[in-house]
């Protein structure tokens, strides 16, 4: 009887907690007349009030639904139990952090708080999009983390950091004492005690790729001078300024404004400081084609580089194999499952995650260079990318026909990874071919390409990385 009153009385103090956490922020939103709380991302008066306002939507959305989200243990009620009370914290500590009325000064511990709560409003937006609840079936970027959190954690979208800790010790095994520290220092990106399936998908996007996921975290993060947490886009740049004598200088931080990219600060030939946020790829793969190409050499501005070769040696690829069926339907069309259907001459060799498509790693890139962040052929928000190797079945018929319910010629059916044997069941919209050509070709010989003249149905501000 009592267990089942908790619950109820949780949910009777429910929309009092929602109510007071968007009161404060309301008044914290008052007290924000610092123009540097403007001056780049993440902006507190800007992020207050979009705080204050998705609270709303949730409040609304539960209360429309009578309780009707997933109850489970870790589900919609214990989120937000933990997330408002973090909330409640954290904006009383910003509140202690703002300069006195009529003054205009910040400190830099006020942007780090900041950066907190920006974090916290990309995460309730991520569960409760529009308000409603969809913690329980959030997709993880990269699948093998998303099989793993959803084997061993189920339907839940947060848990305590020690039951967290125990269950990746079974995957990946953490020493105990300053290690156990620091990589929850990283995960837990709202300071909340409790790492949610948000923060975790943050995580294994930031230091893919899965099977090498704590050795990338050790070697970018806890050991690599050049690595900065929780500074913004104006606090790398004033860093930097120290170095602007040395071309080569460099700095790396977890964006701001898109969670789960690195940006990346350095000091260029002619002493000026650019930043710059590197395609949905590893760090240690960003980094090593800038120390050839003589961006990324100094560290913070110091001499010694750590080596990231291993890193490399010890990347995985992913292996597509094409059954016969497949490559029937293609033959048929006299065409080949490998060659990407956007430039219909190079082969695909990258994966779109968390979507699936497959495309040339060359037609991804010019695709992204035109700001476009959403795949080509499905429109979903690519959150990542991923090495492919097309194995197909060897042989080719003698005579092959096209069945009379195929896809029509230039159809995309097969262009995701699907499980051997099988046909994906719907074809998502093929773009126009395109005659792709990157901003600066390497050489004359490469062959020239054409952007979509279209709009991209997702338009994404320019904003600060």
């Amino acid at each position: 009887m009592a267990a089942a009153a908790a619950p109820r009385g949780r949910q009777r103090g429910e929309p009092r907690a929602l109510g007071r956490a968007v009161r404060l922020l309301q008044r914290l939103e008052e007290r924000c007349g610092d123009p540097r709380l403007s001056s780049s991302p993440p902006s507190l008066r800007d992020l207050l009030p979009r705080t204050a306002q998705l609270l709303r939507d949730v409040a609304q959305t539960r209360r429309t639904a009578g309780g009707g989200d997933p109850e489970g243990p870790g589900g919609a009620g214990d989120f937000l139990v933990v997330y408002l009370a973090n909330l409640e914290a954290k904006s009383r500590q910003v509140a202690e952090l703002l300069p006195p009325r009529g003054r205009r000064s910040a400190n830099d511990e006020l942007f780090r708080e900041g950066s907190r709560l920006s974090h916290m409003h990309a995460e309730l937006g991520a569960l409760f999009p529009q308000g409603k609840y969809c913690g329980h079936t959030y997709q993880l970027t990269k699948a093998p983390a998303h099989a793993f959190w959803r084997e061993r954690c189920g339907a839940r979208c947060v848990l305590p950091w020690a039951e967290f800790e125990s269950i990746l010790c079974t995957c990946h095994p953490v020493e105990s004492g300053a290690t156990a520290l620091a990589l929850r220092s990283t995960i837990d990106l709202t300071c909340s005690g409790h790492v949610s399936v948000f923060e975790f998908d943050i995580f294994t996007r930031l230091f893919q790729p899965w099977p090498t996921l704590l050795k990338n975290w050790q070697l970018l993060a806890v050991n690599h001078p050049g690595y900065m947490a929780f500074l913004t886009y104006d606090e790398v740049g004033a860093r930097l300024q120290a170095c602007r004598d040395k071309p080569g200088s460099y700095i790396f931080r977890p964006s701001c404004t898109r969670l789960g990219q690195w940006a990346i600060g350095y000091v260029s030939t002619d002493g000026s400081i650019l930043q710059t946020i590197p395609p949905n790829q590893p760090l240690f793969q960003a980094l090593l084609e800038g120390q050839k190409e003589g961006f990324y050499l100094y560290p913070d501005g110091k001499n010694h580089n750590p080596d990231l070769t291993e890193l490399r040696q010890m990347e995985p690829q992913q292996h597509i194999h094409v059954s016969e069926e497949q490559l029937r339907l293609y033959w048929a069309m006299d065409s080949t499952f490998e060659l990407c259907k956007i430039c219909a001459e190079s082969n695909k060799d990258v994966k779109i995650e968390p979507c699936g498509h497959l495309l040339c790693s060359r037609c991804l890139a010019a695709w992204q260079h035109s700001d476009s962040q959403t795949c080509p052929f499905c429109r979903s928000e690519i959150k990542g990318r991923e090495a492919v190797s097309i194995h197909q079945f060897q042989g080719r018929p003698v005579e092959a026909r096209l069945p009379a319910e195929d896809p029509r010629p230039g159809s995309d059916q097969e262009d995701r990874e699907e499980p051997q044997g099988q046909v994906a069941p719907s074809a998502p919209p093929l773009p126009p071919r395109l005659n792709l050509s990157p901003r600066r070709p390497r050489d004359e010989g490469q062959r020239k390409v054409k952007l979509l003249k279209g709009k991209s149905p997702l338009q994404l501000p320019l904003c600060v990385p």
